[in-house]
């Protein structure tokens, strides 16, 4: 399983109201292409751009923009987060 868990927090919720991102963590070994076919697989959203950085904890996070305008808040309403 690429993707582990959404991230939800305020710096997460404020990059998904203004700029259309989501921020998921994912496994350490995980390449973008593999994030990206995972995410385009569960929830059949088309994505412009995916970022990845190593968080303070040891843990990767992927920050992944999306083409559609309101595709990251389904994507939340769709996991029952938002």
């Amino acid at each position: 399983m690429t993707l582990a868990h959404p991230l939800v927090t305020e710096k997460a919720m404020v990059l998904l109201e203004n700029t259309n991102q989501l921020s998921f963590i994912v496994e350490k070994e995980a390449g973008k292409a593999s994030i990206k076919a995972a995410m385009e697989k569960n929830f059949g959203k088309k994505i412009v751009s995916i970022n990845t950085m190593m968080t303070s904890k040891g843990n990767k996070k992927a920050v992944i923009t999306f083409e559609e305008k309101n595709a990251a808040e389904e994507i939340l309403s769709q996991l029952g987060i938002v």
